[in-house]
């Protein structure tokens, strides 16, 4: 049984953790990648795109000089999407899930956290104005923002997470109960030799 439930619990894994990840950093290919933010300044970038880049995933890399960052739900960025004068992606970007965050340099103590700001569905051929801003920065030591996109990125399915974290607690919680009560099993009183027929001890 426990074998079954770890068994279960990499199945969760998979589906919940694994899967999204895959498919955030993995699917599509990069585009390319432009810097929003130097020596204390945001600009706005203009990106050509043509209708086979879509689905066109947004991606936020933030170079700062921390082992974290904790924002306790606060927005660290803003980022915008638009073209012909409409809007088409607006996100609050916190990147407090990032738990490992890249090393720039064995030498640098600086670390690159990268934040999702969502996907483009569909692209209709033209510019594209990218828009990165702060709103709750401070005390963050940001040394660079990055904006990378990436073509052809396959969309997550929503399922996917929710799923996969109840798989995993299925699994963990079976786990957890097969260790406790899946202590040794009763003897079987038929394997032990039967008693002496005369002698000491004899009945």
């Amino acid at each position: 049984m426990r074998s079954l439930f770890a068994l279960i619990l990499l199945i969760g894994t998979g589906i919940g953790v694994v899967y999204p990840w895959a498919m955030t950093n993995f699917s599509g290919h990069e585009i390319g990648t432009w810097r929003v933010y130097d020596q204390g300044r945001f600009k706005p970038v203009t990106v050509p795109l043509s209708a086979r880049d879509g689905p066109l995933r947004v991606l936020v890399d933030l170079t700062a000089r921390a082992e974290h960052i904790v924002s306790q739900q606060r927005t660290v960025l803003t980022l915008t999407a638009a073209t012909g004068g409409r809007t088409v992606l607006a996100s609050a970007l916190q990147f407090n899930h990032s738990d490992n965050p890249r090393q720039v340099s064995p030498q640098l103590p600086d670390r690159i956290f990268r934040d999702e700001a969502g996907l483009i569905p569909s692209v209709t051929p033209g510019s594209y104005i990218f828009t990165v801003g702060p709103d709750d920065a401070e005390g963050i030591p940001m040394r660079a923002v990055d904006l990378v996109l990436r073509s052809g990125a396959g969309e997550v399915d929503r399922r996917a997470r929710p799923v996969g974290f109840s798989v995993m607690a299925a699994g963990l919680a079976g786990l957890v109960l097969a260790f406790c009560f899946g202590g040794r099993r009763p003897e079987n009183p038929n394997s032990q030799p039967p008693p002496p027929r005369w002698g000491r001890g004899s009945n």
